[in-house]
């Protein structure tokens, strides 16, 4: 018993003290020119952050408010200085202007390093340069924006929709959800691995790769949200708890992804010439990728689409049953385009749509936040100084809330908003918004490589589901939005799925 006293008198002795001296230094804090919450010598602003880790969205929000420039900053025991910022000129400058000073950095990389290891987003420098290089030259071919629409077709017409149908004609409860991400799953690895996982098949279990993933992200994700990350570093040595279960799903994807590689290569080898090789995979493999490298280059790619397309449409068909008159100008301008059937052509058509999407994601961004770690010190271009090390954090989720970026009714479900009328023009033409405003891709450089072809599943999807089917929520409560590596609707969206009369 002697440890535990010695610690627990240790710790009294330690707290007695923070109180004194957080109590003398109130009323003598320094006046600085960034907006903090309370921060205490030695503890920083540990107290207010551990009270509102739970809520770190809406705090962020509430605090950023407040601060004449949009950034404060968030002192932490044990950790460098956090900067958040919903300045748009700020987050031009991290992620264009001085791009080389704000890298992901090692502490960032560490919380998904497991998980990722040296894929292209979780690298820096020549890794990073290299890999974007080979990513951004296949996203822009033909042949692979090509094989994704067919695999997005097939997926929708004779999974998605069958699903659907199945669940309108015997009156069954679903959650769309988990119907999308596993839609979207199918379609990733698909596209990704040129494999099959069949997700959509519910009678089955969950399959093994899908169910990992969703626990690395999920445990991975809750890394950053501990206020000392001490913390998790040492469950990690001492392998106990939840990085326990973080080890056993890594390995479970490693494992499972690096035999669909070495199946993959095989057939390659063994082909007669003949075979498409239209998957990434296929694609990388080709480019002379082999072994970890090219298994942590797709486990990214996974990672990235997975749930990031699912997230934001089931908020979109969620803020669709309160927004009706929306539904009712999506169907106007889908109806003609899947008469004649809803071809890669007629999605570029789908601009309401697009403005929906994009107003979903100003809400509900599937990425909430994104930070990166100074190279050397700084000044951004509010005043701000940033010291070498400084984790420096862009908020998409707080920036779709600021009334000086969207006005008074940012509150509200607006498509509209995306709008420019050229004189004349009788369909309303979509106006360009700063990314550095609405940055959902990110912006610069690290711009994410698969946005259009993000939209192109989007559209699709929506166009399709809300032409044959009609989307009624089972609880007209306010879905609660959870950010982790990608946010969700906490306890999913439980539906009932009724068809439109016309079809």
């Amino acid at each position: 018993m002697e440890i535990p006293i010695t610690f627990l008198l240790s710790f009294s002795i330690l707290s007695f003290l923070i109180i004194i001296i957080s109590l003398f230094s109130s009323s003598s804090t320094k006046k600085t020119t960034i907006y903090e919450p309370p921060s205490y010598p030695l503890i920083g602003s540990i107290l207010s952050f551990n009270k509102n880790r739970h809520r770190l969205l809406q705090w962020y929000t509430e605090l950023l408010r407040l601060s004449p420039t949009q950034t404060i900053s968030i002192p932490l025991l044990g950790n460098r200085r956090t900067i958040v910022t919903t300045n748009p000129e700020n987050v031009e400058y991290i992620l264009k202007t001085n791009f080389f000073n704000f890298p992901k950095g090692k502490p960032f990389t560490d919380l998904l390093g497991d998980l990722l290891g040296k894929g292209i987003f979780n690298v820096d420098g020549h890794s990073w340069s290299s890999q974007r290089k080979l990513a951004s030259h296949e996203f822009s071919t033909r042949s692979l924006r090509s094989f994704a629409f067919e695999v997005l077709k097939d997926e929708v017409e004779t999974r998605l929709v069958p699903v659907l149908s199945t669940a309108a004609d015997v009156g069954a409860t679903m959650d769309l959800q988990d119907v999308l991400k596993r839609f979207a799953f199918d379609v990733v690895c698909k596209v990704s691995l040129g494999w099959d996982p069949d997700c959509l098949d519910l009678s089955r279990p969950v399959n093994p790769l899908l169910e990992a993933f969703d626990t690395a992200a999920e445990i991975s994700a809750r890394r950053a949200t501990e206020p000392v990350y001490a913390v998790w570093k040492m469950k990690r040595v001492l392998n106990v708890g939840s990085e326990r279960r973080l080890r056993e799903a890594i390995k479970t994807v490693h494992v499972l992804v690096s035999e669909i590689v070495r199946a993959k290569k095989k057939s390659l080898e063994i082909g007669t010439g003949v075979e498409a090789k239209q998957d990434l995979l296929s694609r990388f493999l080709a480019a002379g990728h082999d072994g970890e490298a090219v298994r942590d280059m797709v486990i990214s790619f996974i990672m990235a689409g997975r749930d990031t397309t699912s997230a934001a449409m089931t908020w979109l068909f969620w803020l669709l049953t309160e927004n009706g008159e929306v539904e009712r100008k999506i169907l106007e301008e889908v109806d003609p385009l899947v008469s004649l059937g809803l071809g890669f052509e007629e999605l570029k058509d789908m601009s309401y749509t697009k403005a929906c999407l994009c107003e979903t994601m100003r809400l509900y961004p599937p990425v909430s936040w994104d930070s990166k770690h100074a190279a050397n010190d700084d000044v951004l271009p509010d005043g701000t100084r940033v010291k070498r090390g400084d984790k420096v954090t862009y908020f998409p989720y707080g920036m779709g809330r600021m009334e000086t970026l969207w006005g008074k009714d940012w509150e509200q479900f607006k498509p509209n908003r995306w709008f420019d009328s050229e004189p004349g023009s009788i369909r309303p033409v979509l106006k360009p918004v700063s990314p550095f405003k609405f940055p959902v891709f990110q912006a610069g450089p690290r711009v994410c490589v698969g946005k259009e072809m993000a939209f192109m599943q989007m559209k699709y999807v929506v166009g399709s589901v809300l032409s044959r089917f009609e989307i009624v929520p089972v609880k007209k409560d306010q879905p609660v939005f959870v950010p982790l590596l990608t946010a969700h609707m906490a306890g999913g969206l439980m539906v009932k799925i009724k068809r439109r009369s016309q079809c």
